[in-house]
């Protein structure tokens, strides 16, 4: 509980370094002395520092698709960065959000269908919530600053269900952002399942259950405040052995069916061009400067003679040229011998 704090302590502590109450000089001395961290024990850190650093890697590309994806919807310019990952427990997580807030709940399955093991969070707080909704029903930035500034969100204060259609289209959103964020290690699908507006009521997993928290910054106009997404362990059970980066660089693994469809499908909307040549012939400048409409040219090849075909200049086919549906045209006969690198 000492490492997460709560959205009304945060948004104390900004106000408080806002209005110089607080020596940022001060805390950066603070930071360069050594500290000790108490540990329990009883819970210790599931992921190593090896995944995590993967995570870190997979939810920075969340955060750069997630500020173009709202910044298109929302239509003003926004910022998510990534701003802290922490291995804590759920009970920890509820208690480090608002008494009434908005949390999607997302649940995720394999290409080949197998589900994946616990439920995704993310949470969103109701002062960013309704600056979304202002901003989605057409409001401009300025006025959603002076509504946000002036209508404080009470604790006790539910959404509207207009409100929670309009913030569930957010959240469909950032589902698909986060199983994009995620292909490079394990393609996956994922859904929304619910909103759920009461974090105390929530029975997913039990409290203390290790969850891996992570929060990110979240800059809309004037506007600073947190977005959090919280993941239980076992999600990470099944594919604990991709977020090591020695699966990433292993060249001893073989392509799977699917990525060879993958790769040829990619491969298939590669243009190439294609020439066939009926000869070449040597002319001196004075002949070249003399030529007139209806002079022939003597190739250095015969017309009963294939042709070479080249694709992207390179020799591959010989072929016999000939008109097809009043159009020229070439019928490839065989393949040229020899490796094309060494023509």
């Amino acid at each position: 509980m000492d490492q997460v704090l709560s959205q009304q302590e945060i948004d104390k502590l900004l106000a408080a370094m806002n209005n110089g109450e607080i020596d940022q000089e001060k805390i950066e001395e603070e930071e360069k002395t050594p500290k000790v961290k108490p540990y329990d024990f009883r819970r210790p850190i599931k992921l190593s520092k090896e995944y995590v650093n993967t995570l870190h890697m997979i939810f920075e590309d969340f955060s750069k698709m997630s500020t173009n994806i709202l910044s298109n919807l929302l239509r003003v310019n926004v910022t998510l960065q990534l701003a802290s990952i922490e291995q804590v427990s759920f009970d920890e997580f509820i208690h480090s959000i608002p008494r009434v807030t908005l949390i999607g709940l997302f649940h995720s399955a394999l290409a080949d269908e197998t589900p994946m093991k616990g439920i995704q969070m993310v949470e969103i707080n109701p002062q960013l919530c309704m600056r979304l909704v202002e901003l989605l029903c057409g409001g401009t930035e300025v006025e959603t600053t002076k509504k946000t500034t002036n209508n404080n969100v009470v604790d006790d204060k539910s959404f509207t269900d207009i409100e929670l259609a309009i913030l569930r289209e957010v959240l469909k959103e950032l589902g698909i952002v986060f199983q994009n964020s995620w292909k490079d290690i394990v393609q996956m699908e994922t859904e929304l399942d619910d909103l759920d507006t009461n974090p105390q009521m929530l029975q997913t997993m039990s409290p203390n259950e290790p969850v891996v928290l992570t929060t990110f910054t979240m800059q809309i106009g004037d506007m600073s405040t947190f977005l959090n997404i919280c993941i239980p362990y076992v999600f990470f059970e099944g594919i604990s052995d991709k977020l090591s980066f020695k699966n990433w660089f292993d060249s001893s693994q073989k392509l799977s069916k699917d990525d060879e469809r993958e790769l040829e499908r990619g491969l298939n909307n590669v243009g190439v061009s294609l020439e066939a040549r009926l000869g070449s012939a040597q002319m001196e400048m004075a002949d070249f400067l003399h030529l007139e409409v209806g002079d022939v040219i003597k190739l250095d090849r015969k017309t009963s003679a294939p042709l070479d075909t080249y694709v992207n200049g390179i020799p591959f086919y010989q072929a016999k040229p000939g008109k097809k549906d009043g159009n020229l045209a070439v019928e490839l006969l065989d393949k040229l011998e020899g490796d094309p690198e060494d023509e």
